[in-house]
This record gives structure tokens, C-alpha cells and sequence, in this order.
């Protein structure tokens, strides 16, 4: 659905709220259309928002795994590097 939300749990160290806050920002804005709702839906954009962050955050909280956290410069690099492969962009630097 979104390709900008990232994966936020069993990550050594853990996902920062800001990391959480801007998941739940982005959900939101695909959800609703509004990249910048106007005034007479910002306050339901908000609360949507935060309502998503601490649904978010209870959920990375009571989930529980037995696989080794992930590296996130090692996951970044993976990233990259699919995503050089997917747009052709092998041989830039």
C-alpha cells in the first residue's frame, strides 16, 4: 500500500517515536488523500494520527519474535541496493 512506511519492528536499536510518528503520518495522509488537509479537517487528520502512533507503538510493544533484530545499515544497504536493480541504476555513483 505504502512503499514509504517502513519496517519498524525487531530492529536493533528499537524504532524511535519519531520513526513511529512519521509512519502514522504517512498511513494517514495515504488513507485520507490529504498531504495537507485543510483547516476544516485537521483536527480529525490529528487524531487519526495519533491514534494510529499509539496503535502503532502498542503493537511493536506485545510483539515478540525469536529471530535476531536487524541491522538497520545492513537493511539499508539491501535496500539500496534493490532499489538500484529495480530503477537501473547499477553502475551510478
Amino acid at each position: 500500500m505504502c512503499r514509504n512506511i517502513k519496517t519498524l519492528f525487531n530492529f536493533h536499536p528499537p524504532a524511535t517515536t519519531d520513526e513511529i510518528y512519521a509512519a502514522s503520518l504517512q498511513y494517514v495522509r495515504k488513507v485520507s488523500g490529504f498531504s495537507k488537509p485543510s483547516k476544516a479537517n485537521e483536527d480529525a487528520i490529528n487524531r487519526a494520527v495519533e491514534e494510529v502512533f499509539i496503535a502503532t507503538q502498542n503493537l511493536l510493544n506485545t510483539l515478540v519474535t525469536n529471530a535476531e533484530p536487524r541491522n538497520r545499515e545492513v537493511e539499508a544497504e539491501r535496500a539500496k541496493a534493490r532499489n538500484a536493480k529495480r530503477f537501473g541504476l547499477e553502475n551510478r555513483d
